[in-house]
C-alpha cells in the first residue's frame, strides 16, 4: 500500500489531507484545530490527525505532496522584477515565502519530534493542484478543467484538459493580472478588510444593480485568448509591498486598491460606515464584472476542447453565485466544484497529481469525492463524557440532558423541534471538509419562519443583516423546489427557487430569490437525509435552513466546541452525536430525562 500526504502550507486556509492507495481517508483545515479563521502556517495538528486517523506515523509515508513550486516561472519572475523593478519590500518578502516552502523537512521535523520523514517530498506548481483537485476528485472521465484564484506560484488562472488520469494544463494568466485580487481588492474598498471577506460581497449583490458594470470594465479587461488583464493603475500590488502576514496564525492583506479607484467609483467605504444603496449596486457591478470575465474564459475554453463537462477549482470556485449561472450562460452541461475548492484543496490536489502519476496507481480505480465528510468524528462515548464533566454549567444554564439512542426517535425529535421554532445545534459524524457546513457541523432552523434569518443573525450568528442562509433540500425533492437545479453536494452554487414556493420558505430565500442550496442524498448522508425527511413528513417542505455550526470563529471540530456555543449563544437545542440537550425554557422544550451519568454507555 502507498500512503501519500498532501498539506497547504504558510499561507490561509492551511490544511492536510491523506491518501491510501489512491482513496482519501481523511482532509482537514488547520484552522479547525487552532481556532483561528483561515490559519495560515503549518499545519502540523491537521497532518497529526491524518496520521492518527490512519494509525500511522510519518516512517509510514510514502510521498508528501505541496501545493506549491517556488521554482515554477522562475524565468518570467527574474523578467518582472528586472523589467517593473518592484520595491525591495516585496522582493524580500517573495524570497521570505520561498525559504518557507523549501524547508518542509525541518517543519515535519519540528513538529513530530522522534519520528523520521524517508519519503519523498514532491512540490506541485499551484494551478497544477487545483486543477488536480477539480478533475481527479470528479466524477468525469474527460472535463474541461480550469483554476482562477488571486496568485500562486506567480500565475492567477490556468485552464487544461483531464482524461482518465492525466491533468494537462495548457494556458495561464500571470501575475500581475488576477480576477481574484480584483474582487479581493474591490471587496476591501467596500469597507470588508478581512481576509476572505469576499463572500459578504456576493450576499450584498442580491440587494443592488449593476449600475457600475460600465466603470468595472475599465478595471478588468477582457482578451481574445479568453484571458483578462488588470488596469494597473487602480491597483498597489504589483509595485508595492503589500503586506501578507499571519501574526498568530491570523492571515491579513493590507489595502490592494490604489488612490485612483476612488477617482473612478467615489469614495471608499469604512468599515464603520453604514451601508447604502450606492454601495449595493457598487457589490452589484463587481460581481457582474466578474461573471463576466469567468464566463469569457469559459466560453473560450469550451469552444477549444468541445468538451461538454467542466471541473472548476481556485479560491473564485467559491463564487456561488457564478457558478449557479455557468450552465445556463455557457456551452458547458455539466460541473463540479468540490467541496474545498480554494487552496485547502490544494492539498488534495497535490496529493492526487503525485498518486496518478506513479505506476502502482494503474490498478486502482480513480476515487471520486461525493461527499465531504473526511474530518475528526467524536464516540458516544467521548460525548457522554464530556456532558458528565460538564453538568454544573448544564444545570446552571437550565438544561436537561437525555440519551437518544435509537436514530429514527432522534430525527423525529429534532425535526418537532425545528418545526415549532426551535434553534437547533446539529453536531454528528465525521467534521466536513471544506469551509461549508453540510450537516453535520450544523446550526439548524425552519426555512418557513421569515424571522428565523433575523434570529440567527441578531442572536446566534452576530453577523451583518443582509447575510443569507442556505437551505439543506432532498435531493429527489430539489426540481420541485429550485429552477433547474444541478446536483449541489457541496453548497457550490445558487439557484432561483421557483416563483410560486418562494413565499413557503422565506428564511432561505434570497432577496432577489435565488437560494443557495445544497442537495442532500441518503447515500452520502443518511442520518441527515432521514432528518430532513422527518421535517418533511410534519411540514410539507422538504428541507431545512442550514448555516455553519459557529459564532464568528471557525467551525466547530470536537463536541466541546459544540457545547461551548450551545452554551454562550441562545440555541434552543443541541443534538451532540445520540445524546439532546436542552434548554427547559425553550419554547416546546420536552420535560424529564436523566444525566449522562445515569445513562452512558
Amino acid at each position: 500500500m502507498t500512503y501519500v500526504l498532501g498539506i497547504n502550507a504558510y499561507h490561509g486556509d492551511a490544511a492536510a489531507c491523506l491518501l491510501k492507495d489512491g482513496r482519501l481517508l481523511s482532509a482537514v483545515e488547520e484552522e479547525r484545530f487552532r481556532r483561528i479563521k483561515h490559519w495560515a502556517g503549518f499545519p502540523s495538528q491537521a497532518i497529526g490527525f491524518c496520521l492518527d486517523d490512519a494509525g500511522i506515523g510519518l516512517a509510514e509515508l510514502d510521498h508528501l505532496a505541496i501545493n506549491r513550486n517556488p521554482g515554477a516561472a522562475l524565468w518570467r519572475k527574474i523578467a518582472y522584477t528586472l523589467t517593473k523593478r518592484p520595491s525591495l519590500a516585496l522582493v524580500r518578502q517573495r524570497l521570505q515565502n520561498r525559504r518557507h516552502w523549501l524547508g518542509i523537512d525541518q517543519a515535519l521535523a519540528a513538529a513530530f519530534p522522534g519520528q523520521t520523514f524517508a519519503g519523498k517530498i514532491h512540490q506541485i506548481e499551484h494551478h497544477q493542484a487545483h486543477l488536480a483537485s477539480a478533475f481527479l476528485a470528479s466524477p468525469f472521465d474527460e472535463a474541461v478543467t480550469c483554476s482562477v484564484d488571486g496568485f500562486g506560484d506567480f500565475a492567477s488562472a490556468a485552464w487544461g484538459l483531464g482524461r482518465g488520469r492525466a491533468v494537462r494544463l495548457d494556458r495561464r494568466v500571470y501575475f500581475p493580472h488576477s480576477l481574484g485580487i480584483f474582487y479581493q481588492a474591490l471587496t476591501q474598498f467596500l469597507g470588508f478588510p478581512n481576509y476572505g471577506d469576499e463572500y459578504k460581497v456576493m450576499g450584498l449583490s442580491a440587494y443592488g444593480q449593476p449600475r457600475y458594470l460600465d466603470k468595472m470594465r475599465q478595471i478588468v479587461r477582457l482578451q481574445a485568448d479568453g484571458g483578462f488583464r488588470l488596469n494597473l493603475d487602480y491597483f498597489r500590488h504589483h509595485r508595492e509591498d503589500i503586506a501578507y502576514e499571519w501574526e498568530g496564525g491570523i492571515p491579513s492583506v493590507t489595502d490592494i486598491f490604489s488612490a485612483n479607484l476612488a477617482d473612478l467609483l467615489g469614495p471608499a467605504r469604512r468599515k464603520e460606515d453604514a451601508l447604502t444603496s450606492r454601495h449595493h449596486d457598487l457589490a452589484a457591478s463587481i460581481q457582474a464584472m466578474y461573471e463576466e470575465a469567468l464566463f469569457h474564459l469559459l466560453d473560450h475554453c469550451q469552444a477549444r476542447y468541445g468538451c461538454q463537462a467542466l471541473a472548476l477549482a481556485g479560491g473564485c470556485g467559491f463564487n456561488s453565485l457564478a457558478n449557479g449561472r455557468i450552465l445556463k450562460r455557457t456551452g458547458f452541461k455539466r460541473l463540479y466544484v468540490q467541496s474545498a475548492a480554494g487552496d485547502a484543496g490544494g492539498a488534495i490536489g497535490a496529493a492526487l497529481q503525485v498518486w496518478h502519476g506513479r505506476d502502482e496507481s494503474r490498478g486502482h480505480p480513480r476515487a471520486v469525492m461525493d461527499h465531504a465528510y473526511f474530518g475528526p468524528a467524536a464516540s458516544p462515548t467521548e460525548i457522554a463524557a464530556l456532558l458528565r464533566g460538564r453538568q454544573t454549567a448544564l444545570r446552571a444554564a437550565g438544561c436537561e440532558v437525555r440519551l437518544v439512542e435509537d436514530q429514527t426517535a432522534l430525527c423525529r425529535e429534532v425535526a418537532q423541534a425545528i418545526a415549532e421554532g426551535l434553534v437547533i445545534g446539529w453536531f454528528q459524524g465525521r467534521m466536513e471538509w471544506g469551509p461549508r457546513a453540510l450537516g453535520n457541523r450544523s446550526i439548524l432552523g425552519d426555512p418557513r419562519r421569515a424571522d428565523m434569518k433575523e434570529i440567527l443573525n441578531l442572536k446566534i450568528k452576530r453577523r451583518e443583516s443582509f447575510r443569507p442562509f442556505a437551505p439543506s433540500v432532498l435531493a429527489e425533492k430539489a426540481a420541485a423546489w429550485f429552477e433547474d437545479p444541478d446536483e449541489v453536494p457541496f453548497m457550490m452554487k445558487v439557484y432561483p427557487i421557483q416563483v410560486e414556493k418562494r413565499a413557503q420558505i422565506p428564511a432561505v430565500t434570497h432577496v432577489d430569490g435565488t437560494g443557495r442550496l445544497q442537495t442532500v442524498s441518503a447515500a452520502s448522508n443518511p442520518l441527515y437525509h432521514q432528518l430532513i425527511c422527518a421535517f418533511e413528513a410534519l411540514s410539507g417542505v422538504p428541507m431545512v435552513l442550514n448555516t455553519s455550526f459557529n459564532e464568528n470563529e471557525p467551525v466547530v471540530c470536537r463536541p466541546e466546541e459544540a457545547l461551548d456555543c450551545f452554551l454562550r449563544t441562545k440555541m434552543d437545542l443541541l443534538a451532540l452525536g445520540p445524546w439532546v440537550v436542552r434548554r427547559k425554557s425553550g419554547a416546546g422544550a420536552a420535560s424529564g430525562g436523566g444525566s449522562p451519568a445515569d445513562s452512558a454507555d
